[in-house]
This record gives C-alpha cells, structure tokens and sequence, in this order.
C-alpha cells in the first residue's frame, strides 16, 4: 500500500489558458476532487455525516508551482495527511506528471479544514470524525500514525 492516497487525471483543453498551460485554479480543483474521492472511497459514512450536520470548512488552501503542464499529460495527485489536531486536517498533495520516462513532481499543494457542526448561523468547532482518523492514518506523513502537529515537508518526490 502506498503512503498516498492517488487519483489519475488526464489534462483536457478546457483547463488550459490561451497560453496552452494548466490555468491555476485547476490544481486547487483537483485537490477538491482528491478529499472528495478519498471520502467516497475510504470514508463513506463522512459522507452521510455531511448530509446531516457535519460540516468541512475549508480554511486555507495552497499550491507551490515546479513545472508546467498542457492538455493531455497524464497527472497523478497524490495526497497524505499532513497534520492532524482534535479539530482541523492538514492535507498535503503533490502533482506529478507521469511520462514513459518517469514521474516529474510539476506542483505542491496544501489545505487544512475544521470540522464544525450545527446550524449555518451558529457552527462550532467539533471533533474530527473517528471513520475519518481511521481513514487518514496510513495516509500520514511520518508513514504511520496521527502526524499530530507535523506540517508536510517541502521536496521532491522519492
């Protein structure tokens, strides 16, 4: 098993600027995509939670750009946990190009949600979900474990 969580995209000519390249925004779509697919996979009952009263919030999100991409490569975003407290998730995603040749790491990614619960007018803090703890562990930085207070280093893929 991998120490990441990995979707596969292939760039289409819709996420591309009049340049030819990916247009920014893009690669915090994908991240997006990647927290909402490792939910359905590895955390559905999150997911029914946020059909009631859980909520994610979305406090800050990044992306670090290496090298350029174009329609058609062929992309691997790659998540792990980050850092993990009684409240909040930090996720860290590299994007990597995948060639014949190899894998060319073209960005790093970060974002970190809370968790909150109760009415739009009056969330609060809450715990994050035991399934989703669960779900994350093998997914953790340090290779194991809760990554508790950890921030995601910055390098090349091994």
């Amino acid at each position: 098993m991998s120490d990441y969580y990995e979707i596969r995209h292939t760039v289409g000519f819709e996420e591309t600027n009049l340049v030819g390249n990916v247009y920014y925004v893009n690669y915090l779509r994908w991240q997006g995509r990647c927290r909402e697919m490792f939910l359905k996979e590895r955390a559905p009952g999150v997911l029914a939670d946020l059909r009631d009263d859980l909520k994610l919030f979305t406090l800050r999100v990044d992306c670090e750009f290496f090298a350029e991409i174009t329609a058609f490569d062929e992309l691997s975003v790659r998540m792990r946990l980050g850092e993990l407290t009684q409240t909040q998730v930090g996720f860290s995603f590299d994007y990597v190009r995948l060639d014949p040749e190899g894998e060319t790491l073209v960005a790093r990614g970060s974002q970190r949600i809370a968790c909150m619960r109760g009415p739009n007018t009056a969330t609060v803090p809450t715990r994050v979900p035991e399934e989703l703890r669960a779900a994350l562990a093998p997914y953790a930085s340090d290779g194991g474990g809760a990554a508790v207070g950890r921030v995601p280093e910055r390098g090349v893929v091994a």
